[in-house]
């Protein structure tokens, strides 16, 4: 009988009017749907609607609202460098350079001169673009900031990496060195606040993405100088209010950060979950401490987000993974070895990725590296399902995303790995697009759409192909 709900379910979603994306991962911070005929299989020259092309370099994620795409990038005046795809590139090349007897500070300006772009090096010029769902054609397009950047990125990062949110009535834009700037539909500016500028650790540059809650945008900036999280009026862009977070690992003083924001609407209260350095910490929608859990990484990059009554916490590489309850309060963090807080439902110690985030989708949480490993937990007991390191497998930076009874991992090359979802690991298939892509796509509708270095891409099944 379930099977019969869920598959009128599902034929019901496929027929619906087009939902939403409205920020960064979806409108529930954890990109999967229930469309069947969203595409399983794709190319460059097959199951493609439309592709846009778009200039600069921005690894923000596509959102939507309406018929209408936002997607921002910044260009450059003159060259660029170059993004970096992995993360070992750096490693060889210090370790090449050591073995020419470099002293250290020669060392550090030939890994900033080939790794890193400082804001003396380039004028900018920032954009949002504004582009049509069904043709693919640029509606318009906005330049939000010019000039040189106040700090810089690491060759990994881009200069505009956050990713915009909507409220179906405007598009808000976080960049955290520069400010909130509030264009409505039509691309007519609202409104524009200014921010003060902090240092990223090394100038590794930003990349935290606001997220909406009752007529509030909510920030959060976890920087080398002041760490705060900050709510604006989205009708004027005026501060509400703003909490210090003053937090770093023990024994380090690193504060930066680049994990987003995310409201966890419970059974017992809405609040806002961040996680920062060395610590997750949740607020109530007036920037009041909730609750805090330890044993986070000093340098986090996942975003928390909810699935079947529990929030899930992704501590960084080798840290923590944990599933909290609602209702929570206090210090939840408890000596290794200890029994778990009353509101820590499961908690595996190291199981935490470096770069992208999990998906939870039917039952399972799927947790990949950013070097290719694929493990399943048990969504509700955290207990480990499989761990596979998928067929060849490459460089990871996007979050999976799910739906179709299967699991979709995109490498930074642009080659998406199809899993069959499931406790057991079974590689279906692979599609290639052939170009670097960090970004995670959005699901609207039958539509599947992702973003590469250079192009916006639709992906759709041919109307023969399309599941009635």
């Amino acid at each position: 009988m379930n099977r019969v709900i869920a598959s009128l379910f599902l034929a019901t979603c496929a027929f619906a009017g087009d939902p939403e994306w409205p920020g960064f991962r979806g409108p529930s911070s954890n990109p999967s749907a229930l469309n069947s005929n969203l595409p399983d299989k794709w190319s460059k020259t097959s199951n493609i609607e439309w592709t846009a092309t778009l200039p600069g370099l921005g690894w923000s994620s596509p959102i939507v609202a309406g018929r209408n795409i936002f997607v921002t990038t910044v260009t450059t005046d003159g060259k660029a460098k170059q993004p970096q795809a992995g993360t070992d590139y750096s490693n060889q090349y210090v370790a090449e350079l050591m073995k020419q007897g470099l002293k250290e500070k020669e060392l550090l300006d030939r890994l900033n001169a080939r790794d890193f772009e400082f804001p003396d090096e380039v004028f900018l010029h920032y954009f949002l673009y504004s582009i049509d769902l069904d043709s693919g054609k640029i509606n318009w397009r906005r330049e939000f900031h010019a000039g040189h950047p106040p700090g810089g990125r690491h060759r990994k990062n881009s200069f505009c990496s956050e990713t915009p949110v909507t409220d179906g009535q405007r598009v808000y834009v976080y960049i955290n060195n520069l400010g909130l700037f509030a264009y409505d539909l039509d691309g007519n500016k609202i409104w524009n606040t200014p921010l003060e500028s902090f240092p990223t650790i090394l100038d590794f540059g930003t990349a935290s993405s606001p997220t909406l809650v009752n007529g509030l945008v909510i920030v959060v900036n976890d920087n080398e100088k002041q760490q705060f999280i900050a709510a604006f009026e989205t009708n004027t862009g005026k501060q509400v209010w703003r909490t210090d977070r003053s937090i770093h690992v023990q024994g380090s003083d690193r504060q930066t950060g680049w994990s987003s924001p995310y409201i966890w609407k419970n059974s017992e209260r809405s609040e806002i979950a961040t996680i920062g350095p060395g610590l997750a910490i949740s607020y109530d929608l007036k920037g009041q401490e909730l609750w805090r859990l330890g044993g986070m990484s000093a340098m986090p990059i996942p975003s928390p987000f909810a699935y079947g009554g529990l929030l899930y916490l992704n501590g960084g590489t080798a840290k923590a993974l944990a599933a909290i309850k609602p209702g929570a309060h206090g210090d939840l963090t408890t000596p290794d070895g200890a029994k778990l807080n009353e509101f820590v439902a499961w908690m595996q110690p190291k199981a935490g990725t470096y770069l992208p985030t999990e998906l939870a989708y039917g039952g399972g949480l799927y947790v990949l590296t950013h070097n290719g490993i694929l493990t399943r937990f048990d969504a509700s007991t955290g207990v480990q399902t499989y761990k596979a390191r998928i067929g060849e497998g490459g460089d990871f930076t996007s979050s999976p995303w799910g739906y179709n009874d299967k699991i979709f991992c995109l490498n930074e090359e642009g080659r998406t790995f199809v899993i069959r979802a499931g406790d057991k690991y079974e590689l279906l298939d692979s599609n290639d697009l052939g170009e670097m892509a960090l970004a995670t796509p959005a699901l609207i509708a039958d539509r599947l759409i992702l973003r590469t270095e250079n192009h916006l891409y639709s992906i759709r099944n041919t109307p023969s192909s399309r599941r009635r």
